[in-house]
C-alpha cells in the first residue's frame, strides 16, 4: 500500500525514486523542493550532474551538512551559488540554531572563505561585508584576502572588525588599496587615522582627509599639513577638511592653488586674525599676478553647439568649476584628476571636471547627479572620457546609486551601454534642464 501524502507533497518512497532517476532534470526538480526529507537532499549534494548540485547548494531547506559536502564542490558554480545562501541564512540563525546547526553553517563559511576561486570569496565578501553578527574568524580572513575584490569591501564596510583588527592589518603592512578602504569606513578612530598616517600612504591619506568622519588628531593633521606641498592631491581634502585648526590653515595658505586659496579664505570658522590673514594672501596674489582669471565658457556655456543653461549658483559648485577651468589650462586636467578628487570625496570638484571634459553645462552634469542616475553619469563619464572600468566606482560615490541598480559591462574594460544610448541620455538631460529653465523663466 502506497503512503499517502497530503495534496502538493510528496512522500518519502516517490522522493527516493525520483532521487535515482535517470534524467538529471526530474533530480533538478526534486533537489528545488522544500518539502523533501533532508536525507534526500543530503543525497543529492552528491549527485553526478552540476546541475543538480547547484540547485541543493540554492534550496534553503538543504541541510547544513549538505552545504559543508558543497563547499568542496569541484564546480565553481556550485560553491558560489552556496556562498550566496550562506551569507544570506547565516545571520538569521537563532541563538538555538547556532547551538544545534550553527557550526556546520559556519564550517561551511570557512571552507568557502578560503576558496580558490575569487569569485566564490568575492560573494562571500559582499554577501558578509555589512552584517553585524557575521562570524569574526570568516570576516578577519576575508579582510586579509590577497585581492582587492574580496578584502576591499569588508574592510570598508564590516562592523565586525574591531580597532584592534585594523591596526593589526595596518601594521602586517596593508597594501595601498586595503589602507584606502579603511580610510573610507563610516567612523575611522583617532588610532587607526594615525597609523593610516604613519604609512606615509599618499592615496590612503588623501581619501582618509576626504573622509569628515575621520577622526583625525589635531597634532596628525599638523604632519599631514607639513607633508602636503609636495602632494597636490592632499591640498583640496586638507582645504575641506571640517573644524581645520587656524594654525594649519595658515600653513596651507602659503603652498594651496589661488583657486583653494579662495575656498579657505571664504571659510566661516576661523578667527578674525586668521580670516584676515587668509584674505590678505589672497588680494596680495591677486595683486602680484598669481591668479589668472579663468573663462568659464566651456563649463557653462555650449555643448555641441547649444546655447548654455544658467551656471550653477552655489559658491562651492563655482569655486570648483574655477579650478577645473585653471587646471584645463595649465593641462593638468585628465581623467586620473578626476578619480583622484573622487576618492578624496571632492565631489563638487569631480561634477564641475566631467561637465568641463564633456563639454557639458555644468548644470546638466549636477542634474544628472541630482536624480542618482545611474545610466546619466555613465553616459557623462563616457563623454568626458573616463575609463570604463571606473564607472561602478563613480554610480556609487558620485551618485549615490544603490549597489542593486548599479550597471556593469560584462566586460570591465568596456561601457555597459552602446554609444547610442549614451548620447541620448546626454541630450535627454540637456532637454529637461532646458525645459526646467525655460518654465522658470518664460522671458
Amino acid at each position: 500500500m502506497e503512503e499517502e501524502t497530503e495534496p502538493g507533497t510528496i512522500s518519502y518512497d516517490e522522493a527516493k525514486k525520483l532521487a535515482c532517476h535517470k534524467d538529471s532534470q526530474v533530480r533538478k526538480a526534486l533537489a528545488a523542493r522544500a518539502d523533501v526529507m533532508p536525507e534526500i537532499l543530503y543525497f543529492l549534494a552528491d549527485d553526478p550532474s552540476p546541475e543538480v548540485r547547484r540547485t541543493i547548494a540554492e534550496n534553503a531547506a538543504a541541510p547544513r551538512r549538505a552545504d559543508v559536502l558543497l563547499a568542496r564542490d569541484s564546480d565553481e558554480s556550485v560553491r558560489s551559488r552556496l556562498a550566496r545562501k550562506i551569507a544570506s541564512i547565516a545571520p538569521e540563525l537563532s541563538e538555538k540554531e547556532r547551538d544545534r546547526i550553527g557550526q556546520m553553517t559556519f564550517e561551511a563559511l570557512d571552507i568557502l572563505a578560503r576558496d580558490q576561486m575569487t569569485r566564490v570569496r568575492q560573494i562571500l565578501s559582499e554577501a558578509l561585508k555589512d552584517v553585524a553578527n557575521a562570524p569574526p574568524e570568516v570576516i578577519r580572513r576575508l579582510a586579509r584576502d590577497a585581492e582587492q575584490v574580496v578584502a576591499g569591501p569588508v574592510l570598508e564596510n564590516s562592523p565586525v572588525l574591531t580597532d584592534e583588527d585594523l591596526l593589526e592589518i595596518i601594521a602586517e603592512g596593508a597594501v595601498s588599496w586595503a589602507l584606502s578602504a579603511i580610510s573610507r569606513r563610516q567612523v575611522v578612530s583617532e588610532a587607526v587615522c594615525d597609523a593610516v598616517v604613519s604609512t606615509q600612504d599618499e592615496e590612503a591619506v588623501s581619501v582618509l582627509l576626504g573622509n569628515h568622519s575621520a577622526q583625525i588628531r589635531e597634532e596628525t593633521l599638523d604632519l599631514i599639513v607639513e607633508r602636503a606641498p609636495a602632494v597636490k592631491t592632499w591640498h583640496a581634502p586638507l582645504v575641506r577638511r571640517p573644524a581645520l585648526p587656524a594654525k594649519a590653515a595658515r600653513r596651507l595658505a602659503d603652498f594651496v592653488a589661488d583657486s583653494l586659496l579662495k575656498v579657505l579664505a571664504e571659510r566661516e570658522n576661523f578667527d578674525p586674525e586668521t580670516t584676515f590673514a587668509l584674505r590678505d594672501e589672497v588680494r596680495r596674489r591677486l595683486d602680484g599676478g598669481e591668479a589668472d582669471k579663468a573663462d568659464t565658457e566651456s563649463a557653462t556655456g555650449k555643448a555641441e553647439g547649444k546655447e548654455a543653461v544658467d551656471s550653477p549658483s552655489s559658491p562651492s559648485a563655482a569655486l570648483s568649476i574655477d579650478t577645473v577651468l585653471a587646471l584645463k589650462k595649465s593641462g593638468e586636467l585628465s581623467a586620473s584628476t578626476v578619480l583622484d578628487a573622487l576618492s578624496a570625496g571632492d565631489l563638487n570638484f569631480v561634477v564641475a571636471a566631467l561637465s568641463v571634459l564633456a563639454d557639458m553645462p555644468a548644470n546638466v552634469a549636477e542634474k544628472i547627479v541630482a536624480m542618482q542616475s545611474a545610466k546619466g553619469i555613465v553616459a557623462l563619464a563616457w563623454r568626458a572620457g573616463i575609463p570604463a572600468h571606473s564607472m561602478p566606482q563613480l554610480q556609487s560615490q558620485l551618485g549615490r546609486v544603490h549597489p542593486e541598480r548599479i550597471i556593469r559591462a560584462k566586460d570591465p574594460s568596456e561601457y555597459p551601454m552602446t554609444g547610442e544610448e549614451m548620447r541620448w541620455q546626454l541630450d535627454f538631460f540637456y532637454q529637461l534642464v532646458s525645459k526646467q529653465q525655460a518654465t522658470a523663466d518664460p522671458d
